[in-house]
Parts: structure tokens; sequence; C-alpha cells
């Protein structure tokens, strides 16, 4: 049968999950646009901000916070400032750049779809729902833009509605593991801990799976119990200080008074993906 719903402190590290997810969907949609750099460079980034070390982070933030403070309306440098803000825990202040930007560029279809992930981050969820709305246009339905309506309607309590964009997202992307995994997180918020399994397997599965999809698979098996399985695939892939990152996550996620454990022993039946 299908398990009881979390408690509400695993909920809230597993919303800060969804929370990221939104942040995986929408990962490119800032680059659909055309750049409109006016003046002065813009400070070149490596790698995602999510994925920077913590030195690798504050040196591009510095960078790219003078840059803005050079030039506040660009949206490349915008975008590229709040989403390092947002990596850094500085989610108030990345909003607060996001919302200038936006008064800049009102129909940026780029911007408008950060602004919301700016949004979500700061808890604004009805807010970001209603502007990654606004971001997509029905004659040219973007994928990462549905997904990410998904994962918010996940964060509202709204997970059959959440789901229905999930579907909607692999019909205009089939398989794309962004969505697979989106889609096993919102099991696991709701207490489904196979059913996220399988999602997040065929996740994993997709040539295009990234660390992030391989992350969550590893957090649903150690929820399970399963904590070598877990620690395995935690470490597959990573540099030994990201590998110890990760499984010291599971860790800590896993012993929250044995909650995820208990959770998972009335999990004993699997049920099939719709």
């Amino acid at each position: 049968m299908t398990a009881s719903a979390p408690s509400s402190l695993t909920r809230r590290a597993l919303q800060a999950s969804s929370a990221a997810l939104i942040a995986l969907a929408l990962g490119g949609c800032a680059t659909t646009s055309t750049d409109r750099t006016t003046t002065g460079s813009i400070p070149k980034m490596s790698k995602p901000a999510d994925e920077m070390s913590q030195s690798e982070l504050a040196s591009s933030t510095a960078a790219l916070g003078k840059a803005y403070e050079a030039n506040p309306r660009d949206r490349t440098i915008g975008v590229r400032y709040a989403d390092a803000l947002r990596a850094s825990g500085r989610s108030a202040q990345s909003l607060a750049v996001m919302q200038q930007v936006a008064i800049a560029n009102p129909n940026d279809r780029g911007v408008l779809a950060a602004y919301g992930k700016a949004q979500a981050a700061a808890g604004q969820l009805n807010e970001a729902l209603a502007t990654i709305d606004r971001a997509q246009t029905p004659d040219r339905p973007d994928w990462r833009l549905v997904s990410a309506q998904g994962a918010v309607l996940d964060q509202l309590g709204r997970p059959a509605d959440a789901r229905a964009k999930y579907r909607d997202a692999l019909a205009l992307q089939p398989n794309e593991p962004s969505i697979l995994s989106n889609l096993g997180m919102s099991y696991v918020l709701s207490g489904d801990l196979k059913t996220a399994e399988t999602y997040l397997r065929s996740a994993v599965a997709q040539p295009a799976a990234d660390s992030r999809v391989r992350q969550n698979l590893a957090l649903v098996i150690g929820l399970q119990g399963r904590f070598p399985e877990a620690e395995q695939i935690a470490q597959a892939e990573l540099t030994p200080q990201q590998a110890d990152a990760n499984v010291a996550y599971l860790r800590a996620m896993l012993a929250q008074q044995n909650s995820w454990q208990k959770l998972a022993s009335k999990d004993t039946a699997p049920k099939p993906v719709n």
C-alpha cells in the first residue's frame, strides 16, 4: 500500500529538493532568448552556479556583482548574477535582482523564466507559478517551463495537478531525465517511495541524466533503508570531496529519528507506473 505522508521535518527537506528541481527544469530557459549585452563584458562561468565549489561560487558572485552594478539592465549579467546569489543561499537578493531585470526586459521569455525560478526559491510560489505561465507561449510551449510549473504545484501541495504537468512535459520532450526526476520526487513528497524509485531509475537510465538526477535516486533508495546501495550511487562519477559531501547529506537525512525507515517499512507493495 502507499505509505503515509512524511513528517513535517522530512517534508521540509524534500521541499528543498523540489525547489532545486525547479532550478534544474529552468536551467536552460534563460539562454533561449538572444543575449542583448550593450556595454562591458560578462564574466565567464565555467559551470552552472549549482555545481561550483564555495570558492568558485564566491569568486563568480563577486565578479558578476561588479558587472551587474555597472549595467543592471543587462539580462545576461542579471540572470547569471541572480543564479549565483541563489546558489549562495541569498534568495532574497537574487529575487531583488531578477525583479529589476524583469522590469527592464518585460517581454523576454528567458528573463521571465529566471524570475519565476527566483520567486520559487524565495518561497513566493503562487507568484512563481504566474510568472512561469507568462513566460510560456501556447503555440511554442517550452517543456522546461511546463515541468517547472509541476515542481511549483508540488510545493503548493497539489500533486495531481503537478503530475499532469510533468506528463504534459514528457509529451513535449519524451524520456527527458529532469522531468522523470521531478515526477519521481513528486511521489516522494506524497510518501510513495516505490513509485518514486521506478521513475528515478528510468531518469537515471537516460543518456542525458546528470549528477543531480542520480543524487535524487540515491536519496530515495536511502530513504528506503538500503543505504549501501544509496552510498554507491551517491559516490559515482564525483570527486572524493563531492562524494563525501553527498554521503554526509544522505546520512543527515536518514538520521532524523529513523523517520524515513519507519515510512519505508509501511510501503511494502510497489504501485504501477501510470
